[in-house]
């Protein structure tokens, strides 16, 4: 027996939370969709993601506009259930378009040695590479 609960709205439609007979096999569902996420890593990070997200992440080397795959999907979750791989998922991929390439806000770096003149003050913009989740294959 399958209970549905409301969670929140949503831009797109309404989200409902169907719980099982288990805690772990509760599912999200959007307009009577069920949602499907993958968790991916790229940059050294690992970023939980949905098709229609728009993430930033560690810059790559592409143009703007262009098509990028991640690979590394560690976890894909969809209406058949919860995919672990060990480490990566067999044959999933996810796609994304590159929205834009970018820096983040500044950040001051300043050392200093009490008592010895020693001052040093240095900024730093981390660049990005902002893309739009488009496709979940797995």
């Amino acid at each position: 027996m399958l209970e549905y609960f409301l969670c929140k709205p949503h831009e797109y439609g309404c989200e409902m939370l169907i719980l099982g007979a288990y805690q772990h096999s509760a599912r999200l569902v959007r307009g009577g969709a069920l949602l499907m996420y993958a968790v991916i890593k790229t940059g050294g990070k690992q970023y939980k993601v949905q098709e229609g997200d728009v993430i930033r992440v560690e810059k790559l080397d592409v143009e703007e506009g262009s098509v990028v795959q991640f690979n590394d999907v560690l976890a894909v979750s969809n209406d058949e259930g919860l995919k672990v791989g060990s480490p990566v998922v067999d044959g999933a991929v996810v796609e994304a378009n590159v929205v834009s390439q970018g820096k983040g806000k500044k950040i001051i770096v300043f050392k200093y040695k009490a008592k010895k003149d020693y001052r040093k003050k240095q900024g730093h913009r981390q660049p990005f590479t902002q893309v739009q989740i488009t496709k979940i294959n797995g």
